[in-house]
């Protein structure tokens, strides 16, 4: 069984490094950082935190070099999704391609490459610490299920699950697995920009009143977008943002952290995608606006050459149809 993670940042280690414990996995990572690559190569994937791991993976930055799979996991950054699948597509010409990113529109992209797509949601986080080293801040679960415009069969998403279970990540098979795809993208929405803007932890910024009362009115404006859609939530993202905030107090988010690198972030896929979904279902998102209008200030400063303009449309008109 050869599985290629596309995407081997923070979270597409974790996935590499523990289907690698699988002796009967192949495991590939595909990122384009050579001193990351060059990093698992030579000496290993380690994992360190909530895991404790040490995984030999084949890991390369040149797609053409990736043999034909049996499975893609896509862990890019929502940003990176249609160029890093472009790339790799050959590879997954016979495979089932399982999206693990925050967001949507990540589906979409995919299902433009790739016979078969895996709709997918994972809680586990972490940060890199050097190339070929990836500290776990949090575990949890993933779930995972058919993308129904281009979907894989349940047998082939099973099979997945229990890889992914066996290696270590607790993963869910799912008929349906836009609840909890909605209950994460929420979630995320309502935390991850917090962090960018006020630079704090999520421990500490969910201490702050003010700072907590906004993210509930985050979290209440997407769930009312979910529900004019009519996508059933599979558990409260409120109640998420407090139990993350126990079992990972001193987290920096993703956002957090692509800010103070300078990158990119994902916002036009989180609060961005809220707010457009929001638009056509007629269900009114001013928090998720004005803090998409913030972040998109904040890269503009940082990075200064953040693209301005308006969320994604086209990705997030396809999944409002559904």
């Amino acid at each position: 069984m050869r599985i290629c993670v596309v995407g081997c940042g923070a979270v597409g280690s974790l996935f590499a490094a523990h289907l690698a414990q699988l002796d009967e996995v192949e495991a590939w990572a595909y990122d384009p950082d050579q001193a990351h690559v060059d990093a698992i190569n030579e000496g290993g994937l380690r994992i360190s935190g909530v895991s404790d791991l040490h995984a030999r993976v084949r890991a390369t930055a040149d797609a053409d070099r990736i043999p034909a799979c049996d499975y893609g996991v896509v862990a890019t950054k929502s940003m990176h999704t249609d160029a890093a699948i472009a790339a790799t597509a050959r590879a997954f010409a016979g495979a089932a391609v399982c999206s693990v990113q925050n967001g949507i529109g990540n589906e979409e992209a995919l299902a433009a490459h790739c016979p078969r797509v895996i709709r997918g949601t994972t809680f586990p986080a972490g940060h890199v610490v050097e190339p070929g080293h990836v500290e776990q801040d949090t575990g949890g679960r993933t779930w995972i299920g058919p993308f129904e415009p281009k979907p894989a069969s349940m047998d082939e998403v099973r099979a997945l699950a229990d890889l992914l279970t066996r290696g270590g990540t607790e993963t869910l098979a799912m008929e349906d697995a836009r609840g909890a795809q909605w209950t994460k993208l929420i979630f995320n929405a309502a935390t991850n920009p917090i962090g960018a803007l006020t630079g704090l932890p999520h421990g500490v910024a969910c201490d702050q009143p003010p700072v907590r009362e906004l993210i509930t009115g985050l979290v209440d404006e997407g769930k009312a977008v979910a529900t004019a859609l009519g996508v059933e939530l599979d558990s409260d993202p409120d109640e998420l943002v407090d139990h993350a905030r126990e079992v990972a107090y001193d987290h920096k988010a993703s956002m957090l952290q692509d800010v103070l690198a300078e990158r990119a972030t994902e916002i036009d896929f989180l609060n961005g995608g809220i707010a457009r979904f929001g638009e056509q279902a007629g269900v009114p998102t001013p928090l998720n606006r004005a803090v998409w209008a913030l972040v998109k200030g904040l890269e503009h400063r940082t990075r200064g050459a953040a693209p301005p303009g308006n969320p994604p449309r086209q990705a997030n008109e396809e999944v409002a149809k559904r």
